[in-house]
């Protein structure tokens, strides 16, 4: 084969492995490398194609801004495109940048690592939101947004039409609480907090959106109407004062010592961050200049990301701790010499599984390289040097109870399957009694573990046969504090029957899911009898969960569970609004509803319940087909699309009548 051939073919297989990762970035929120490894397979296919130009073609992803429309959602026509950013590596890429633009000012701000929208306000109002996509067509997520606490409903501007772009962000602290809710659930976790914050986005249920904590900064003025502005900075003073969080202490800088201080100064704050960056980015200030700069097909001329390198450092393993989880999956702990890694001291990292262990041939006493993955999670890159260990292997039987451990079919992990593992128990306790379960304030795991401990409850059942003396009697717990626990415990019988479903800790089942098994079905009664296949039609649920589902229920020892909770006297059917049981007829019959904005006494979940229970169906985008659109505040696109149909519109009060 000839060089150029060579040369051709490798061009070739570096586009197919772009698209391939720029997919599960971009479209799936799942990535499978790193993004200095996604970098560096840029950086190669670009280099070549500017030594080949010939090789060059207008679908190549050096050309392309990544990403595109899923189909979930209704597609959006950006006006003005939004377009990705030329990355450089090197302070002399910065220097050059600079060069090409004398005597120039420039806005130095924080590479957020998120999701870009676009918000389009007219008259100051949010009409809607959309996602990049591919820069030229997005995804109307109106809804979700509105669901973001940060992101003004209404704003005071003279500018008759104003759409601004910015970086939606899942901040640290609430990804590694979202990451182990996801573990305790035996769900899917996510790689680093841009993909938390991309699928929390792109949910169909407005309502897991609003429950993710998501946040939002504003970088850029992409159309004002009515307004005119001389420099970038000049338009972000004003986005600050029309209430939006904008880009975070950005700096104006002259010339290009200014601009590589501002950058080491970002770069020696990473660490410490509420939130991701993955960059700097360095923009020419005035509008003037960048209008006469241009753009490509991909980028701005007038503006340059700089990737910062990510940091690692060597340290030695010194053991590997075995836990056994909530679902019975046993996870390994690397036990590290302490290190000092993107401003944090890490000496603990996960090791995920036998694969992951035998994969990277890790042996207690190696010494082996750390890297914080998306500036967060602490993880083993590669060893370094074998420190003279045996090869490690997890153990055949479990290290809480004993038993032997078993690999499932499609899984990596090994579990625990015996149901009275006391290690399961405690976290099956501590989720059972938390706040989106049962919520049974003052049971901690403290209390759990103590009462496990003295052989006082042996299942989440036994929580309602405690007595004030067995809480009374343990350490720091008072008469005025048993008290107060058994009145919580009482309270807890008359929960909604979504938050017991939850409670119950069912693979694959979060909150979410709950409230769909208890909107369809409306009572335990219900859906302990019902098939997979009834679980796998609801909206939002797939066979893993559907089979999950039927699994649980089809075992001794969950029906025994819920008899004994039954006979405890906690509720088992689904509540209405005002915490009494729901009004349930065929008054609704072969009729379709959509819901669309806030419910003044009633959640969206619990009047699709009120719809379900009285024999309507209740869909979540507007057609020709949808008999009625309930809608409350601030109701947003499907209201517009309701009205263009000619479908129409009630009100709760209608809801209520109509039931009546």
């Amino acid at each position: 084969m000839s060089e150029f051939s060579e040369i051709s073919a490798r061009v070739k297989q570096l586009r197919e492995l772009i698209e391939y990762h720029s997919n599960a970035y971009y479209n799936a929120d799942s990535p499978e490398i790193e993004d200095d490894e996604y970098d560096a397979l840029m950086r190669e296919l670009r280099e070549l194609e500017q030594k080949h130009p010939e090789l060059m073609d207008a679908d190549s992803p050096t050309v392309k801004v990544g990403g595109a429309a899923s189909g979930k959602f209704a597609s959006v026509e950006h006006e003005v495109a939004m377009q990705s950013l030329r990355d450089v590596f090197s302070m002399e890429e910065v220097e050059q940048f600079c060069a090409d633009f004398p005597n120039a000012a420039f806005v130095v701000e924080k590479k957020i690592d998120g999701l870009s929208v676009s918000l389009e306000y007219t008259n100051g109002v949010l009409t809607r939101g959309s996602t990049r996509g591919d820069g030229r067509v997005g995804e109307d997520i109106t809804e979700n947004l509105m669901t973001i606490s940060t992101i003004p409903h209404r704003i005071k501007t003279r500018a008759a039409f104003l759409e601004v772009r910015g970086e939606v962000y899942m901040p640290r602290k609430t990804f590694a609480a979202l990451n182990e809710s996801q573990e305790e659930n035996g769900l899917k976790t996510f790689k680093n907090p841009r993909n938390a914050a991309a699928g929390s986005l792109r949910q169909k249920d407005a309502a897991i959106t609003a429950s993710r904590g998501l946040d939002i900064f504003v970088f850029n003025v992409q159309q004002a109407r009515g307004l005119e502005f001389d420099t970038h900075a000049q338009s972000l003073e004003y986005l600050r004062e029309c209430g939006f969080p904008v880009s975070p202490e950005f700096a104006v800088a002259s010339g290009f010592e200014e601009v590589a201080a501002a950058i080491d100064a970002i770069g020696n704050q990473r660490g410490t961050l509420e939130y991701d960056i993955d960059g700097a980015v360095v923009k020419v200030n005035s509008l003037k200049l960048r209008q006469s700069a241009g753009v490509t097909t991909k980028f701005p001329k007038w503006a340059v990301a700089f990737k910062y390198p990510p940091e690692q450092k060597e340290t030695v393993l010194r053991d590997i701790e075995v836990t056994v989880g909530r679902t019975g999956v046993l996870t390994p702990t690397g036990i590290f010499d302490p290190v000092l890694l993107a401003g944090t001291s890490v000496g603990r990292a996960s090791l995920h599984n036998q694969d992951y262990i035998t994969q990277k041939d890790i042996r207690i006493g190696d010494r082996v390289v750390l890297r914080k993955a998306g500036e967060i999670i602490p993880e083993v890159v590669s060893v370094a040097v074998h420190g003279g260990g045996e090869p490690y292997f997890l153990p055949e039987n479990c290290p809480s109870c004993g038993e032997k451990v078993f690999r499932l079919e499609d899984e990596a992990a090994l579990r625990c399957v015996n149901p009275d593992c006391p290690a399961q128990l405690l976290r099956n306790i501590i989720h059972f009694a938390s706040r989106d379960a049962m919520d049974i304030e003052g049971m901690g795991p403290a209390v759990i573990e103590q009462l496990i401990g003295n052989g006082t409850i042996k299942s989440p059942a036994d929580i309602y046969g405690l007595s004030e003396e067995d809480i009374s009697s343990l350490e720091r717990m008072g008469k005025k504090s048993a008290q107060n626990l058994m009145a919580a415990i009482e309270r807890s019988k008359g929960n909604d029957l979504y938050k017991l479903i939850y409670a119950l800790g069912i693979r694959h089942i979060g909150e979410a899911a709950s409230r769909l098994l208890a909107d369809r079905f409306g009572s335990m009664e219900a859906l302990m009898n019902s098939t997979s296949e009834e679980f796998a039609s609801i909206e939002g649920f797939g066979d893993i969960m559907a089979e999950s589902v039927r699994d649980f229920f089809s075992t001794h020892h969950a029906r025994e569970l819920v008899e004994r909770l039954r006979a405890c006297g906690v509720n088992m059917n689904r509540l209405g609004g005002e915490g009494g049981r729901l009004p349930s007829s065929n008054r609704l019959e072969g009729m379709t509803f959509v819901i669309t904005g806030t419910l003044e006494g009633m959640t969206r979940d619990e009047a699709k319940a009120l719809i379900i229970a009285n024999g309507g169906k209740a869909s979540g985008s507007v057609s020709k087909k949808t008999s009625y659109l309930l809608a409350g505040e601030n109701p947003g696109s499907k209201l517009t699309k309701a009205e263009e149909l000619g479908v129409r519109v009630i009100s709760l009060d209608e809801l209520n009548e109509m039931i009546k």
